[in-house]
């Protein structure tokens, strides 16, 4: 198709949705529907190319859940020849084990792409996040099966699909659960139907994730993160791979989970009909309104939500680069933010990040870096200002500037007038009091570079350069790795079983 008109199946709250999004991805992976289009299929390698060189980075600098990850899938090492491998290995292990580790490691810096669960054409703007954490379960799928780039491709795309409408229909941190139950679904659901499963042993494995294995948000909250934040992705597609390669020999799940009174849909929100869950959902089959056209890039190492404090800072740092003349002048920097991200990045107890984990969700370390990074180097631009795993090193997250920096930010909640405008963008506008020049204003930012409504047309440019600073941390051809994960609709059936082992180099 060229993309210009859109088909959709509809799976009403009145109807088994597990059963629905099981068939959904059969016909999807076995090109029975209209398809992507091309922009749809760029868009999805474009993000699991990004999401290659973000773990090979994380392996190569030796962050500690990859690592233990992978060690943890190579005591299966000589016993599964018929597995797959992780990231830069040739050795075969259970295709859940190298899902964990290879996903883990995708997720690790937290620099992957993001959706943010808002669709007003069909009324379903809840706002759950999510991420593209999971591509490796296609790719584990893809090669025990025998599929070829292109299928591999579309596989993806229906991942994406799934959760990302699912993030859509339902906000599961309203409830204190983990956004990652959304791409364990969708991770059964993908796995199973390139393994060959039927119907009902995908809703079974569906049914057996959501009933059994619901990570809560307690993983992600604390005064210092940890290692479960990064790998609550990796975890959850472990578990969904295990449920689904039982249900494909026998075991069986809950049914039909969606309309289940006892399990997280209809338990925290009661639905208005009887026999029924609590949303609609509306899959693509065709065309270019796939999810995955609205989720975004992060340009760099940062919470998602941050985008927004960034791009405000860089803007007016560009307009008025005479502010970056002196540090000891800044006087006051006021972010204004909404919720939830006042809630999250904006927690009292991110104001002293000692992780890693903690400081990429801390929007007073990640501003306070930029803006020293900048006085450091005179660049007012993103190109030259993108954080990096350096900067969450030992020296950068006590770095004495950066420390007196964050003492200066203030941050606030833009209360309602912000809030409405969320999910739609991240509305942030950032201040600055400066004692020599005076007060200057980003004015209200909505979409930041990286984001899917942005227009500055520098989006291709920027991620060709993160990649390359990300993946030259693991590889000895960077542009070979980029060359490698580029053209999966023209790949073989003997290309895909290969696709992850590449020549790496971890960093003592």
């Amino acid at each position: 198709m060229t993309g210009q008109t859109a088909e959709y199946v509809p799976l009403g709250r009145d109807t088994n949705q597990a059963e629905g999004i099981a068939r959904y991805a059969i016909e999807m992976v076995n090109h029975r529907y209209p398809g992507p289009s091309r922009r749809v299929l760029d868009k999805v390698e474009q993000f699991h190319r990004d999401s290659v060189a973000c773990a090979v980075s994380a392996i190569a600098l030796r962050a500690n859940a990859p690592l233990i990850l992978r060690q943890d899938a190579w005591c299966y090492a000589g016993n599964y020849p018929d597995g797959v491998p992780c990231f830069g290995s040739t050795t075969k292990v259970p295709p859940e084990k190298a899902v964990a580790a290879n996903c883990s490691a995708v997720r690790e810096w937290d620099a992957n792409g993001t959706n943010f669960g808002f669709n007003p054409a069909i009324g379903n703007t809840r706002g759950e996040f999510g991420h593209n954490d999971f591509y490796p379960v296609a790719v584990a799928a893809a090669q025990i099966a025998g599929c070829d780039g292109k299928q591999t491709l579309h596989a993806m795309v229906c991942l994406d699909e799934i959760r990302g409408r699912l993030a859509e229909a339902f906000a599961l941190r309203d409830y204190k659960i983990d956004h990652v139950v959304h791409g364990a679904i969708a991770s059964a659901a993908v796995y199973g139907a390139m393994l060959g499963a039927t119907v009902d042993q995908i809703e079974s494995a569906i049914g057996t994730v959501v009933a059994h294995y619901i990570p809560f948000r307690a993983i992600r909250h604390g005064t210092q993160l940890s290692d479960s934040k990064g790998a609550s992705a990796a975890l959850s597609a472990e578990v969904a791979v295990t449920a689904m390669r039982r249900a494909l020999r026998g075991f069986v799940g809950p049914a039909d989970i969606f309309r289940n009174p006892q399990a997280i849909f209809c338990l925290f929100e009661a639905p208005e009909q009887p026999n029924s869950s609590p949303f609609d959902l509306r899959l693509c089959t065709g065309g270019d309104d796939f999810a995955v056209m609205d989720m975004h890039f992060k340009i760099g190492l940062y919470e998602h939500q941050s985008a927004g404090a960034i791009q405000g800072l860089i803007d007016v740092l560009s307009a008025n680069p005479q502010l970056l003349d002196n540090v000891a002048a800044f006087q006051k920097i006021r972010i204004s933010i909404y919720e939830p991200a006042f809630g999250i990045i904006g927690d009292p107890a991110k104001r002293n990040p000692r992780t890693r984990q903690s400081a990429d969700h801390s929007i007073l370390y990640i501003t306070a870096t930029v803006l020293r990074k900048a006085v450091e180097t005179r660049a007012t631009d993103w190109e030259s200002l993108m954080l990096l795993p350096e900067d969450y090193d030992e020296r950068s997250l006590f770095h004495q500037t950066t420390r007196q920096l964050m003492e200066k930010i203030e941050i606030l909640h833009g209360g309602p007038e912000f809030d409405k405008c969320y999910p739609d963008g991240i509305p942030t506008t950032i201040e600055i009091e400066h004692a020599a020049y005076g007060t200057f204003s980003s004015g209200l930012v909505m979409y930041p570079e990286g984001h899917a409504r942005n227009q500055s047309g520098q989006l291709d440019k920027l991620l060709a350069i993160k990649f390359r600073h990300l993946a030259s941390h693991g590889v000895p051809d960077v542009e070979a790795l980029h060359d490698r994960f580029s053209g999966w609709d023209q790949k073989s059936v003997e290309q895909i079983q290969t696709i992850y082992e590449f020549e790496m180099v971890e960093c003592d």
